[in-house]
């Protein structure tokens, strides 16, 4: 797989990818806020947002319909649109743009949900990867910390209670989210995860992220308008 430097695109990618509760979003939205200062070309897409299927999707939830399969459907569905109307064109156009999960997040959901690995990476085998991925890595307490600080309890899915196993959502927590863990570690090596640590203040987070990004990566500037 390329990336998309690689493919000659004059855009670059960037993406975010750690567990629930890992501040991954928190560090993405401080860093286009960086580089929109800088008036550089941004654009930001967020996993499981195309309005396609972003309907079906919430109502699926709602309901605890979903099965393992079907999840990863709709979400390769989703990101597939999301990908040939939005990614791709804006890169073209030289836009540096920042995801909020990418394909990886499948490759370690689908997964530990039971889907055969080497399928969901074949659904998603049309994507080029990300010229800079960061994978936030955070404890599990930290991260179940940090998501009961913001709302009173853990959402159906997050916790992973579709997989049975414990009634304990809290312990499900645990559990789910412990195993996506073991999978992004085993993919950090495989697609050169830059690994953050998570449990570290955000101010010192963003700080390392911005200056990996200023190494490596030149955004491409606004034009100045002109009266």
């Amino acid at each position: 797989m390329k990336t998309f430097a690689e493919l000659g695109f004059p855009g670059r990618l960037i993406a975010v990818e750690g567990i629930d509760g890992s501040g991954k979003s928190t560090q993405i939205h401080l860093l286009k806020r960086w580089l929109e200062l800088q008036q550089a070309k941004v654009f930001f897409s967020e996993w499981n947002s195309s309005e396609l299927v972003k309907s079906a999707t919430s109502k699926g939830k709602k309901r605890e319909l979903l099965t393992p399969t079907t999840f990863s459907l709709i979400h390769a569905t989703d990101f597939a649109d999301r990908y040939e109307r939005q990614l791709v064109p804006l890169l073209r156009a030289g836009y540096t743009v920042l995801c909020d999960r990418y394909i990886f997040t499948a490759f370690a959901r689908d997964t530990v949900r039971g889907c055969p690995s080497g399928w969901v990476r074949g659904l998603y085998g049309f994507a080029a990867v990300p010229d800079m991925v960061f994978f936030f890595k955070a404890n599990l307490e930290v991260s179940l910390k940090r998501i009961l600080n913001g709302r009173p309890e853990l959402k159906y899915f997050e916790a992973g209670m579709d997989m049975k196993f414990s009634n304990d959502p809290y312990e499900s927590f645990r559990i789910f989210q412990g195993r996506l863990l073991e999978q992004y570690l085993a993919m950090s090596t495989e697609f050169n995860f830059l690994v953050i640590d998570a449990n570290q203040p955000v101010e010192v987070q963003q700080s390392v992220v911005r200056q990996l990004v200023g190494a490596r990566i030149k955004p491409k500037r606004k034009a100045l308008q002109t009266r």
